[in-house]
């Protein structure tokens, strides 16, 4: 969506920003990985159709997709590419606009096993909370990703039903007062800035 086409968080460790056409490229590398297809239940794309998929993300009212970067790579010179470590969305439907589907990704292996998905996805609800007025999340998952299941169940989403024909679960999470304030209080340190001005607010 348009909405975020200028925005930037920056996080303790990890800094979201849009999904643009220059960061086409190292996506589509990713998701030549048959891992990556099956975590995620996509099917490989040629670069063409990877380039028209992220104007479908930026045009269409009903995507949010952020690009991952680590902060830390980014602060010591490596430039965005480089920096790029995977992406978090949101899926709404025309029936219910308070009601997203999140999705968070860490493609890089070296970049996984060290809160950089927590953070990602927790930066991304506050978002939807805040500038999207989002009022119940779910995520869909495959059964055997474990860590994605478990780290979702410390975030405070409870399974609600279970697919065996798609071998995944379906949690949901209603967002509550005292639940957003732990949100608050876990990215306390993030920072929203235009995409424009990246460089100024990290320090």
């Amino acid at each position: 969506m348009r909405l975020n086409e200028n925005t930037c968080i920056v996080g303790k460790s990890v800094i979201l920003v849009p999904y643009k056409e220059h960061h086409v490229p190292k996506y589509h590398n990713w998701m030549k990985s048959e891992e990556l297809q099956h975590q995620t239940g996509s099917e490989p794309l040629t670069l063409q159709e990877e380039y028209e998929m992220q104007k479908s993300w930026h045009l269409d009212n009903d995507k949010c997709t952020f690009i991952v970067l680590d902060k830390l790579m980014y602060e010591n010179g490596r430039d965005e590419i480089d920096a790029m470590i995977g992406d978090t969305n949101f899926f709404f439907s025309d029936d219910n606009r308070h009601q997203a589907e999140a999705e968070i990704m860490i493609a890089e292996e070296g970049a996984r096993g060290n809160k950089r998905g927590w953070e990602a996805m927790l930066l991304m609800l506050r978002y939807g909370i805040e500038e999207l007025d989002v009022k119940i999340y779910e995520v869909k998952i495959k059964l055997d990703n474990a860590v994605s299941i478990k780290m979702f169940t410390k975030i405070g989403f409870v399974e609600v039903s279970r697919s065996d024909v798609f071998s995944e679960c379906t949690m949901q999470k209603t967002v509550a007062h005292e639940w957003v304030e732990w949100v608050n209080t876990e990215t306390k340190s993030c920072i929203r800035s235009a995409y424009s001005e990246l460089l100024k607010n990290i320090e």
